[in-house]
């Protein structure tokens, strides 16, 4: 009789955080398959050990890294212990598993990456297939806060969507949908409706939801899914409000209300009027958190925790002569949020500005809230297998230019080598100019690592 039970090879220990990383991006060929069958199982051999914590879950297409930036420092002002999940990352692959404000050690990443591996390869040979790069690096998350940190409360922000994002497969304290736009549609769906149903796909049966979405059809279908699942939806706009007080470079002061109480002033030093959106998104779920689960953080801690929130890589000002300003405007409403900030809280002679993209977005509407305003367009190609070729781009350019000859004309330069288009872009950049390089998040990490530790980031996903 033939025995047809497989036999499962020993794992080989990984025997440094170099080949942890290698490993774990290694199985990015596996793509971004949406569901949760494998990250379940995988949390199923692993003790369900997410089941033990507090998790704050955030989608969104934009404000989704700044709201956690904003909620984790005000928790960690507060006293909490915070873990904060986060992604892409902009310098090291440690950034994305973050405790109390300092990422993972990798001694710490190695070790559980040797617990995740036999676990991985066991499933990788069932029919489930092998858990993808996004879904490890979730599991290797759960692990870092359940078993090695214990934080009181994990920020945790979804990775493409909501509803079959792997972050999904948590129960959370309190949801946040921070806004709904024109990115990933090519798996998300080709409507602001249908965008809108992935990310409500985040909100569980009485949970709590804050949100600052603002299509009338986006609202719909948030209004819509909290209400089936009888969860009580706070809405900025209708529950809670903000106003500008006074708005000038590095800092911008707002009053804050709620159906609780008033708030004013509250200061923050991130720039882009969607800023003060985000800290009101955050200022709100904390609200409903002291509420619901009788969270304590005072008005000083508040204030101050807002202040002191970073985010990097985002309408960030690396470099002071020349001046150069990054920020990841990849998306048509993130150009749109660039174009309204270069507008209102910049000040410059002339403008200059380098984009590289990948290749599946929406390119044309990002560059209609950008040529108008440019003295200055290099077009460049971030270094990453999915770039958008910047001949491609140019052509995409010049084909817009066309279309409208009135408007004002601009330089376009076209430099497939980044490191060069930076170096152009430096050069052109005079000492009342400002120089600002935007697109993919690829690019960013490369540009930011550049100008501030002229070095190599291990940039990426």
């Amino acid at each position: 009789m033939t025995d047809h039970t497989i036999e499962q090879r020993p794992s080989v220990p990984l025997q440094s955080y170099r080949e942890a990383v290698d490993w774990i991006t290694g199985l990015i060929p596996f793509g971004i398959r949406p569901g949760l069958e494998r990250i379940e199982k995988l949390m199923e051999l692993l003790d369900n050990p997410h089941r033990r914590l507090k998790f704050i879950h955030i989608a969104g297409t934009n404000g989704k890294g700044s709201t956690c930036a904003y909620l984790t420092s005000v928790l960690l002002k507060s006293g909490y212990d915070v873990g904060t999940f986060t992604s892409p990352y902009i310098t090291k692959f440690t950034n994305r598993f973050q405790y109390n404000g300092m990422d993972i050690d990798e001694e710490t990443l190695l070790r559980l990456a040797n617990e995740l591996k036999p676990q991985v390869e066991a499933i990788a040979e069932t029919e489930l297939g092998s858990p993808t790069m996004f879904e490890v690096s979730t599991a290797l998350a759960v692990l870092f806060y359940a078993k090695v940190t214990y934080p009181d409360y994990v920020v945790w922000e979804t990775g493409l969507g909501g509803r079959l994002d792997v972050t999904n497969i948590v129960q959370p304290v309190v949801t946040v949908i921070t806004n709904i736009g024109h990115d990933h549609m090519d798996r998300l769906g080709d409507t602001i409706a249908a965008v809108a149903s992935e990310k409500a796909g985040i909100i569980k049966a009485g949970i709590p939801v804050i949100s600052a979405v603002e299509q009338p059809d986006a609202i719909e279908v948030i209004k819509r899914t909290a209400a089936e699942k009888k969860s009580t939806l706070y809405l900025l706009g209708e529950q809670f409000h903000i106003e500008a007080l006074s708005v000038k470079e590095n800092e911008q002061t707002f009053r804050f209300h709620n159906l609780f109480r008033s708030i004013e002033p509250l200061t923050i030093t991130l720039n882009g009027a969607h800023q003060r959106t985000n800290a009101a998104v955050a200022v709100m779920t904390l609200e409903v958190l002291r509420q619901y689960n009788a969270l304590v953080v005072e008005d000083d801690a508040l204030a101050e925790g807002l202040h002191a929130a970073a985010w990097p890589g985002r309408l960030e000002m690396v470099s002071q002569q020349p001046r150069i300003l990054i920020d990841g405007a990849h998306n048509p409403e993130g150009a749109e949020t660039l174009a309204e900030a270069l507008k209102n809280t910049y000040k410059y002679d002339r403008l200059h500005l380098m984009m590289g993209m990948l290749e599946n977005k929406n390119h044309q509407d990002v560059l209609k809230h950008i040529l108008p305003i440019v003295d200055t367009l290099i077009v460049t190609e971030p270094d990453f297998r999915m770039k958008k070729e910047a001949r491609a781009l140019a052509d995409l350019v010049l084909e817009m230019k066309q279309q409208h000859p009135d408007q004002h004309a601009f330089e376009l330069i076209v430099e497939q080598n980044w490191q060069t288009a930076l170096q152009k872009l430096q050069q052109l950049t005079g000492e009342t100019d400002l120089g600002v390089v935007t697109g993919t998040l690829y690019l960013i990490a490369d540009v930011r690592s550049r100008i501030l530790y002229n070095s190599d980031s291990e940039k990426g996903w």
